[in-house]
Order: structure tokens, then C-alpha cells, then sequence
């Protein structure tokens, strides 16, 4: 009984103890409540050795790891003014794992940029941290021939807090900034002296220079006759100072609004040349010739360049004008040739109609065996040259292609359907008389037994179709690919077959 009474006693003690204790353990509990909090640094939330101390953040939605003390209670967190959700189960005194919210940079209290703020039930505090956009970027102009008074916008990025902006050479005291600070937006000035677009924001600044030099991309007729109508298509081509065209300068000319285009009447030509367009921005130029029935010609139907094998039934060759005989007639349904020009001709064709396919030959032209280029440069790449030629469509073509087929045998084809529109919209195609048709190399395609006629795999090299020499033949020809008869038959003129260097 009496060493029952000492272990009873002993019990007794040590429950006085713990009660004495209680009230400083939770007193040590309140510490971290009772204290504001404080950030000692950021890092990257990535496991070490990676995770470094950061000075700034990488982008939106970057997770962080706020380290400090006092840290546990927090109730709200602040990036550059913005508050960012967060779980409190990923806090602990010393550390609070957190993502960076989405900013609206372009909506943001400026005075609040590149801060975080931390509170918690204790009070609050902050930190400095860069957080903001990266510098400015400007990439493109929306109308460089604008009128004064007109609205135009530049295009970039990271366009938020735009302290100055100037527009070739005029300072612009009123635009609009995009909330997505991808773009500013003015009326154009009365006066520009330069080609700089200078923007300077609370980030930094960027001085773009204008890159409007004209690019010629495609001639409608290069082998026109003077008094004809003709058209250089690309960009930039406006506020031209000069233009020549085969080294003759053309005075009178009318350029579209958007620089897309620039029309003529041609005047007398005494040689073949490129052509060239001089604008403010600098100047654009061919490195191909125009008026040229010399150099790269396959077939053009006149003397050593006849180049058409025979001709009977919906093909036939023409006359020039002025030497049409009875075997050989001129025909006046293609006006504003000169010289000798082949013809192509069908019906109405049905599904699968056409040649390639046992139908009849007289639905092909047929051009025999010629040099086109020289044997020195088959190894240059196809993506340099192009197949050329005049063509004339006179009357409504809607339905069936116009194959163009290099080598023969189905081996490599262009498929011509200007007709098609998109989805199943068709609009009959015509041309204003004679214009030029470009086919660069690269956009022949072999035959697949799949996919079909000039639909699989891409030309590559000229061995592909010429012969170790340089020599090569073509063959044009129509076939109705789609399910029902073609809306109408086809009729055109073609002249000129030629390979000519593009860049």
C-alpha cells in the first residue's frame, strides 16, 4: 500500500507540471501570429541545386517560393498590385510556395509595378521584385502610304506604359495603346522625314527601322506589245520615283492604295531588260528580263524554237497576222499576238474525260525534246527557276485542270484550276487578253496512286526531269477530275514555253 501511495504522488506531479507548461506553449504558438511578416528573398520553386535566388520572374503562371519569416498567416499576396490566389497548406514560417497570377499589365496601378505584397493577420510588408513586361518590340506598320489624318497602328509586343513615340520623325503626343500591348494606334502626321519609328516605355526602347523596299513579285504580261495594258504586282509599290520596265522608263502610271500593284500602258521597247521600281524605301528590281524571246525559250512556235510535235483536232498552231497562210491561218480570237501561238481546245468534259486517262490526243499540246538550261547548271537549285509561258483565255473556263507535265510518262505536274474557289465554289475564269502564267519548279508534284495526278511528292532537282544534258519535253493537257461534268469547255492561246531564273 505504501508504494501505491508513491506512485500516486508521482502521477500527481507530473500533471502539475504539464498544466504549468500549457499557457508558455501557447504563448510560443502565438508568436508567428502576432508578428508582421517579413521577405528575406524569392526563389525558384525547382528543386536544388536550380532552385536560385531570383531578382526577377520568368513569365506569368511562374511558381515561386517566398522565403522569410513569419510567413504562415498569410491573407493576401500582391504582384505589382495584382492579388494572387494561393494555398495556405503550402506555407510554413519561413516559406510560402505560390504561382505569379495573370497581370493585366495595361491596367495596373504604375506606382505598384514590380512589387510583392505580403500580408498576413499580423500586418503586412514589401518586397521589390521585377515582374513587368519584357522590352518593347515594333514589327510591322499597318499603312505606310496612309493620308495624313488617317488612322494607322503600329504592331508589336510588350507596347504598356508608353512614355514617348514618334513616327518617322514626327513626335506623336496622342495614341492609343492596346490592352494587349500589341499595338499603338494614331492618326497619321501631315509630314515624315525618316524611316524610324522610335517607342520608349517605363521598360525600355526600341528604334525600328521601316523595311518597305519594293518587291516585284509577278508581271501580268512580259512580253507585251507597246499600247498594251500592263501590271507589276508585290508590295510597296506606290510613292514610286521610278520605273523602268526592259531598261525603258515608264512616266505615266497609276499605283494601288494599299502599294499592292502598279499599272501602265507600255510604251516602245528597244530591248530586252529587267524590271525596275524606286521608291523613297529604296529600290526593287528582277533578276530576270522582260521582253526576252531569246534566252531560256523551250517553244515558242516560230523557226528553231517550233517546239510543237504535231497538232490536229482541239490543238492547233496559229499564225502571226501578218505571214498567215492557208496552212498555218491567223486567229483573230487571240488579239495582241504578234507571232505564232499554239491553241487548245475541248468540249465539255465528263468525269475521268480528258487526256491521260485513253481519251483522245487532239486534248494535249505536245512539245518535243529542248534544252532548258544549260548542262553547267543542273545542279542549281529548282527553287531559283521557273517555267513560264503567255496564255490567253478568251471565252468562260469552269471546270477540269490544266496539267502542265514535265518529262512525260505522268511524272511530275502542275495541276491549273483558277476556277476554284473555296470549298466547292467555282467562278468561270477568263483572262483581259494575254498575261503571263509563273509555275516555279518547286510547285511540280509527281503522280501518286493514291492521291493522284500531280499530287504527291515535290519536285527536288532538275534530274528529276531533265536529262543528264539539260534537255527536257512538256506536254499541257486538260482532265476532269470531279465527279460531274465540267460547267464548260476550254479554250486558250499559248505561246513563249520558257524557264527562266526567279532569284
Amino acid at each position: 500500500m505504501k508504494k501505491k501511495s508513491y506512485l500516486s504522488l508521482y502521477f500527481l506531479s507530473l500533471l502539475c507540471m504539464i498544466v504549468a507548461l500549457l499557457p508558455a506553449c501557447k504563448k510560443n504558438a502565438d508568436v508567428g501570429s502576432s508578428v508582421p511578416p517579413v521577405i528575406t528573398s524569392i526563389k525558384s520553386y525547382v528543386a536544388s541545386p536550380n532552385d536560385t535566388v531570383l531578382h526577377s520572374a520568368v513569365a506569368m503562371g511562374q511558381w515561386i517560393v517566398i522565403t522569410g519569416q513569419n510567413l504562415q498567416n498569410a491573407t493576401q499576396i500582391y504582384f505589382d498590385g495584382v492579388s494572387a490566389p494561393f494555398n495556405g497548406a503550402l506555407f510554413a514560417p519561413g516559406s510560402a510556395v505560390v504561382q505569379i497570377p495573370n497581370i493585366q499589365y495595361a491596367k495596373i496601378d504604375t506606382a505598384k509595378l514590380y512589387t510583392v505584397k505580403y500580408v498576413t493577420t499580423a500586418g503586412s510588408t514589401t518586397f521589390s521584385f521585377k515582374l513587368g513586361p519584357a522590352a518593347p518590340a515594333v514589327w510591322t506598320i499597318s499603312n505606310i502610304y496612309a493620308n495624313p489624318g488617317d488612322s494607322v497602328y503600329v504592331y508589336g509586343a510588350n507596347l504598356f506604359f508608353v512614355r514617348s513615340f514618334s513616327y518617322r520623325g514626327t513626335a506623336i503626343p496622342s495614341f492609343k495603346l492596346d490592352t494587349n500591348g500589341t499595338s499603338i494606334g494614331f492618326l497619321m502626321p501631315a509630314a515624315t522625314n525618316n524611316d524610324r519609328v522610335l517607342v520608349t516605355t517605363k521598360i525600355g526602347a526600341v528604334n525600328f527601322k521601316l523595311i518597305a523596299t519594293p518587291v516585284i513579285a509577278g508581271i501580268s504580261n512580259e512580253n507585251a506589245n507597246p499600247g498594251d495594258s500592263v501590271y507589276i504586282y508585290g508590295s510597296y509599290l506606290k510613292n514610286i520615283q521610278k520605273l523602268t520596265f526592259a531598261g525603258t522608263p515608264v512616266t505615266s502610271y497609276s499605283s494601288s492604295k494599299d502599294g499592292s500593284y502598279v499599272g501602265f500602258v507600255l510604251p516602245t521597247l528597244t530591248q530586252s531588260g529587267p524590271v525596275s521600281v524606286t521608291t523613297e524605301f529604296g529600290t526593287g528590281t528582277t533578276v530576270y528580263n522582260v521582253h526576252d524571246l531569246v534566252h531560256g525559250i523551250i517553244a515558242n512556235m516560230e523557226n528553231d524554237k517550233w517546239g510543237m510535235i504535231g497538232w490536229d483536232g482541239g490543238s492547233q498552231v496559229t499564225g502571226n497576222p501578218a505571214n498567215a497562210q492557208s496552212w498555218l491561218p491567223y486567229n483573230p480570237d487571240f488579239p495582241g499576238n504578234t507571232s505564232n501561238f499554239a491553241v487548245l481546245k475541248t468540249n465539255i468534259l465528263q468525269p475521268g474525260e480528258g487526256y491521260g486517262n485513253g481519251w483522245p490526243p487532239d486534248y494535249q499540246l505536245a512539245f518535243d525534246k529542248e534544252q532548258w538550261i544549260p548542262q553547267a547548271n543542273l545542279g542549281d537549285s529548282i527553287q531559283n527557276y521557273a517555267l513560264k509561258f503567255e496564255i490567253s483565255i478568251p471565252k468562260a473556263w469552269n471546270g477540269g485542270a490544266l496539267n502542265i507535265e514535265v518529262n512525260g510518262n505522268n511524272t511530275f505536274i502542275y495541276r491549273w484550276e483558277p476556277w476554284k474557289k473555296s470549298g466547292t465554289t467555282t467562278v468561270a475564269y477568263t483572262t483581259k487578253g494575254w498575261m503571263t502564267l509563273t509555275v516555279p519548279f518547286t510547285e511540280f508534284r509527281k503522280t501518286d496512286l493514291d492521291l493522284g495526278d500531280g499530287k504527291g511528292v515535290p519536285m527536288t532537282k532538275f534530274s528529276d526531269i531533265l536529262d543528264s544534258s539539260g534537255n527536257g519535253t512538256c506536254y499541257i493537257w486538260l482532265h476532269n477530275y470531279g465527279g460531274f461534268a465540267t460547267a464548260t469547255g476550254f479554250y486558250g492561246a499559248f505561246d513563249n514555253l520558257r524557264v527562266v531564273k526567279i532569284k
